[in-house]
């Protein structure tokens, strides 16, 4: 069996939607065992109705175990606490208050166990005139300033995909891994908190720098306001994606590649800022260029001139792209989902992702053994405080 870096290390989940979950999902894949703490019967709101065969539930939560029970009645809360000293992390992303408010808040989870990493995930951090605002992906790009500089000039527009959320979930985890080190170090409790709000700025870093730069807010772009590149499309249909950055070396190359050397004497185009300046001059001559031959000519051609450029691929075809097969990025599902490995490779082997997504309450019964006796957890059940499906998973 595969070794994982966070073998032996047990996450306790509290929360649910996407930043929190992709969070441990990633620490999970490293080899963490994350328990998800959800509502008795419908367990998290993701698993909209399908339980544990939605898609999104799966993509988030493949690999964790279920404990479904109800922190609204005391005898739940009483339940999570006597877990909390047999685990190493607790993680939360609820309203800023709200753990506290049920006793599984930080200073809760550290008399319980002194050395807990606990961790807080929120929409605006846990403080400041904003704090008890709800927040999704979209208020993430819309606060953190994304769509100021997505699209072109005009109405703001909305993006596709939850880079908001993502980028919250590879904070917490980062964040989350560093406090673990840091116990390492010291024996001592450490309080992660992040938010989207913060995540997002991780997001917008080039655009604050290009900011000081110029002096003034970028402005809405579809393309880096600074950066040469190119979305062409060829005389086959496909579009190609070629990015110079500021090195002549690729312009040059560029230029063989289209078999126009007199564009590098050219005054408008010869150097870094007037090729800047003229823009819109430029795209001009490349388009025109691009749609005369065809997307494996100019594959050919970019190749042979180490100029950067990829296809402007689908997402279904990025999946199914050779290099992402090569990379074992994706594992496959039987009913084709593809269930996203972590990012990272550890002396060359790629960690794996436990496909099985749990069914509400799969683990409850296994999970409150470890504190309670069999006596008291059907007791529990009877009562609807716990929701056992053990039977079922």
């Amino acid at each position: 069996m595969q070794h994982k870096p966070l073998d032996g290390i047990r996450i306790l989940e509290i929360g649910g939607y996407i930043a929190l979950p992709f969070g441990t999902s990633m620490l999970c894949s490293l080899g963490a065992e994350v328990v998800k703490v959800e509502k008795p019967e419908v367990g998290e709101d993701f698993r909209r109705l399908q339980n544990e065969e939605s898609p999104y539930f799966r993509q988030y939560n493949a690999g964790k175990r279920s404990l479904a029970v109800d922190l609204k009645k005391p005898e739940g809360v009483a339940l999570v606490k006597a877990l909390i000293p047999h685990f190493d992390v607790v993680l939360e992303n609820l309203r800023p208050g709200k753990a506290e408010a049920l006793g599984l808040g930080l200073e809760d989870c550290r008399a319980l166990r002194p050395d807990v990493v606990y961790g807080s995930v929120t929409g605006f951090g846990e403080g400041g005139p904003l704090a008890n605002r709800p927040a999704y992906d979209t208020i993430g790009h819309a606060f953190g300033g994304l769509y100021s500089i997505f699209g072109d000039a005009g109405h703001p527009q909305l993006a596709g995909g939850l880079s908001a959320d993502l980028v919250t979930g590879l904070s917490t985890a980062t964040g989350v891994l560093a406090a673990l080190v840091g116990r390492l170090k010291t024996g001592e409790s450490q309080h992660v908190q992040t938010s989207i709000m913060e995540a997002v700025s991780t997001l917008t870093t080039d655009s604050i720098t290009q900011a000081f730069e110029l002096g003034q807010d970028p402005d809405r772009q579809s393309r880096h306001p600074q950066a040469q590149n190119f979305c062409v499309e060829t005389s086959t249909g496909e579009f190609i994606a070629v990015h110079l950055s500021s090195s002549q070396k690729f312009w040059h190359g560029l230029c063989a590649a289209m078999e126009r050397p007199d564009l590098t004497e050219d005054p408008r185009f010869g150097i870094y800022r007037p090729r800047e300046a003229n823009y819109f001059e430029l795209v001009k001559i490349v388009e025109a260029e691009f749609i005369t031959r065809s997307f494996a000519e100019w594959e050919k051609r970019l190749t042979e001139h180490d100029v950067p450029f990829a296809p402007v691929l689908t997402v279904t075809g990025y999946i199914e792209s050779e290099q992402v097969k090569w990379l074992e990025l994706a594992d496959i599902q039987p009913d084709g989902l593809a269930l996203m490995r972590p990012p990272w490779r550890f002396d060359g082997e790629r960690p794996e992702r436990n496909s099985r997504a749990p069914r509400v309450g799969a683990d409850s019964r296994d999970v409150a053994r470890e504190v309670y006796s069999e006596e008291t957890i059907d007791q529990l059940v009877a009562s609807g405080v716990l929701d056992d499906d053990s039977s079922q998973s």
